[in-house]
């Protein structure tokens, strides 16, 4: 048969989204299994081979292909439970991931203080060696000093050591010399090095990434054994991709050697299904968000390109691999609704998760969440939610709110209900602005891709904070970034440090063009290990450039002719561009010289997309998939009112309606508001403009 399957493994839901041969689609959500979170995974996957009708193992070895996102690195170290990590370092250096980059975060607040270090003081071990800012080497590895660390590591009980030295990007054989010798002596220990994670300059930021690597990287290892291992015993012949943070998949022997990649696996894959729902409106720019269970993530999309960034942080812990600039905040339908001390109320980040979850699920919940408020205001019904499957305990999610919020703002139910959907929803508009209004970009230009299981009954009063007319709520809105796993290519990053003027010109640049074919080679073989051919590859380059003097530098992607042809000009005068379009200004005139900072290299391998599905054109009255009329809160004139409620699942194409109306479908409900008006594309999207 051929299916192809994505997975996101969420705090809340597992979504899964199965596509056949044809684009016919099948959507399920799991309830997540924190504790081992395969075990949703199959319990999916044999809700959907039940639903095919198709004996289980059968329908394992009848999947082609299954993209997988998972949280289970974020939530390490969110929990702060990653792997035991010890760290090897330059004498005299054992302190640099304590004291950061000694900036408080927040300036003008003396309690702030950084997170403990991952990796304690004494599993932070010196050895003497050093290599200076040239490559080269000054005082050779001391290998008693390793010795030592090994012996103080093995009797720590360590999982996983990181390796991180001065100046290692120059010259990496200190630093491959000590990895040869931990793991000859701790073979079962997961070793990070970081001049195989990311060479580049900041000692700060290169260690603490080694150290976010090493502290996952035994627990990803242990998931994907366990995954794999249950795979294996169903006989899956398929091909297993993991998402990561930069946007692409790749092996889970990949992943496994870079566990830090899937720091931000889920969201990544947002703007790939963005593009896909796009299609039928013919439009590359977007803004997407989705709103889970538990977190609330977006992301902009420009001309079909997301943006990414190097400089992200995991639980305030730099993270200095690419990754999609993603603006993750504890917004969801879980989010717990609290009172400060002043007396305001608050929404999230802490988020009642799958277990308990909201105090409406009834499995024993007690605190007020958004989706108690969502019930108790009538844009969720109490006997439909998941299609069913789980029925909602209105009192309960009333006796919450009454008793945590209600009473003591002196507020009667609907009123505070109605506080904890304003507040939530003026929460996200505000990670909106973070990743437009702060990056130089208006929200209003942008349409508003609103996704997520509870993100359509929000989308509008969303839009309606930024200004911005016109939403589109996708078909598999409720497991939106599991439909972008199957649009995403295999993706490898590789830097190299390269610091100097940018050559003037066509100038030499021999050793840009040394590293450039450096990474070339081991992309291709990464890429040929992964079964890509010659003619599905796809390397893009780019380089961190700033101004004399400047400390933070700008990416600037390198088109291949100038590459090439050397013609340094050309990317001088792309830097200009999106300086001035990023801070407002550029020095060209002043005849700055720009300085290089980082070789990047994004090598691609292009996979196989499914096709989507179209659908014909039908009338365009709803009526067909009228259910009834239900009381619901109206915001505008700040009372309920009946509201009609359609069948989500069976509106399609051409079909128009005007609000206030709900729009229920199995797994989400979309609320169109008063002057909104409604209509279905030929992908099955639904499109909200006022």
């Amino acid at each position: 048969m051929g299916f192809k399957i994505g997975i996101d493994v969420g705090g809340t839901f597992t979504d899964f989204l199965l596509m056949a041969r044809g684009g016919r689609t099948s959507v399920h959500k799991e309830l997540s299994t924190p504790a081992d979170p395969s075990n949703a995974v199959m319990a999916g996957l044999a809700a959907l081979a039940q639903r095919q009708s198709i004996p289980f193992e059968r329908f394992v070895r009848e999947i082609e292909r299954i993209v997988h996102g998972t949280t289970v690195t974020t939530n390490a170290v969110l929990t702060g439970n990653a792997a035991r990590t010890g760290l090897l370092t330059t004498r005299g250096f054992r302190d640099a991931l304590q004291m950061r980059r000694g900036v408080r975060e927040e300036m003008y607040d003396n309690r702030y203080h950084p997170p403990a270090p991952i990796v304690p003081r004494y599993l932070r071990l010196p050895v003497t060696e050093r290599v200076d800012a040239g490559g080269a080497i000054v005082a050779p590895l001391a290998a008693a000093d390793v010795a030592a660390a090994i012996e103080r590591f093995r009797s720590g009980g360590v999982e996983a050591v990181a390796i991180c030295f001065l100046h290692s990007h120059a010259n990496r054989r200190n630093e491959a010399e000590a990895a040869r010798l931990v793991r000859e002596a701790l073979p079962e220990v997961y070793v990070s090095v970081s001049s195989e994670v990311l060479p580049q300059v900041r000692f700060y930021e290169r260690t603490s990434t080694t150290v976010l690597n090493a502290g996952v990287g035994p627990i990803l290892s242990r998931y994907l054994r366990s995954l794999t291992r249950k795979l294996d015993e169903l006989r899956y012949r398929g091909t297993l991709l993991i998402m990561q943070s930069n946007g692409g998949v790749a092996s889970p022997q990949a992943v496994a050697r870079l566990a830090a990649m899937t720091l931000l696996s889920g969201p990544a894959a947002a703007p790939a299904a963005g593009l896909a729902c796009m299609a039928a409106q013919r439009e590359r720019s977007f803004i997407t968000v989705d709103m889970g269970g538990t977190s609330f993530d977006a992301a902009l999309v420009r001309n079909g390109a997301p943006a990414v960034t190097t400089s992200g942080t995991v639980n305030r812990y730099a993270l200095a691999l690419p990754s999609m600039e993603i603006n993750t905040v504890g917004a969801g339908g879980g989010s717990i609704a609290w009172i400060d001390d002043g007396g305001l109320l608050h929404m999230g980040p802490q988020s009642a998760g799958a277990d308990p979850g909201p105090a409406c699920y009834g499995r024993g919940g007690v605190e007020p969440t958004c989706t108690d408020a969502n019930l108790v205001l009538g844009y969720l019904c109490a006997e439909f939610f998941a299609g069913g499957r789980i029925r909602l305990d209105v009192r309960a999610a009333e006796r919450a709110i009454r008793d945590r919020i209600a009473k003591p703002l002196g507020m009667d139910i609907v009123e505070a209900a109605h506080g904890m959907y304003h507040v939530i929803n003026v929460n996200m508009a505000s990670a909106i602005r973070e990743i437009s209004v702060q990056k130089g970009y208006d929200p209003r230009e942008f349409p508003l891709i609103c996704a997520g299981g509870a993100g359509p009954i929000h989308g509008a009063a969303i839009a309606a904070e930024l200004g911005i007319r016109r939403i589109l709520m996708p078909r598999e809105s409720s497991i939106f970034c599991a439909s972008g796993m199957l649009r995403t290519d295999l993706k490898h990053d590789y830097v190299r440090s390269c610091a100097g003027a940018l050559p003037a010109g066509g100038g030499d640049s021999g050793r840009i063009h040394e590293l450039l074919r450096e990474m070339q080679a081991e992309a291709r073989v990464t890429l040929k290990g992964e079964g890509i051919a010659l003619r599905r590859q796809r390397l893009r380059c780019s380089m961190d450039l700033r101004y004399l003097g400047q400390y933070h530098e700008v990416n600037v992607e390198v088109p291949e002719q100038a590459v090439r042809k050397s013609d340094w000009n050309a990317v001088r005068r792309r830097f200009h561009e999106q300086h001035d379009r990023l801070y407002g200004y550029s020095l060209r005139e002043e005849g700055t010289t720009v300085e290089l900072l980082n070789l990047r290299l994004g090598a691609i391998g292009l996979t196989a997309k499914p096709r989507l599905e179209r659908r014909a054109r039908a009338s365009a009255s709803p009526r067909h998939a009228l259910k009834g009329t239900r009381l619901a809160y109206l915001p505008g004139d700040r009372k309920f009112g009946k509201v009609p409620v359609y069948d989500g699942d069976r509106l399609g194409h051409g079909n128009r309606l005007a609000g206030p109306a709900i729009l229920e479908s199995v797994n989400t409900s979309i609320v169109v508001p008063t002057g909104y008006r409604a209509e279905y594309d030929a992908l099955g999207n639904c499109i909200l403009t006022t």
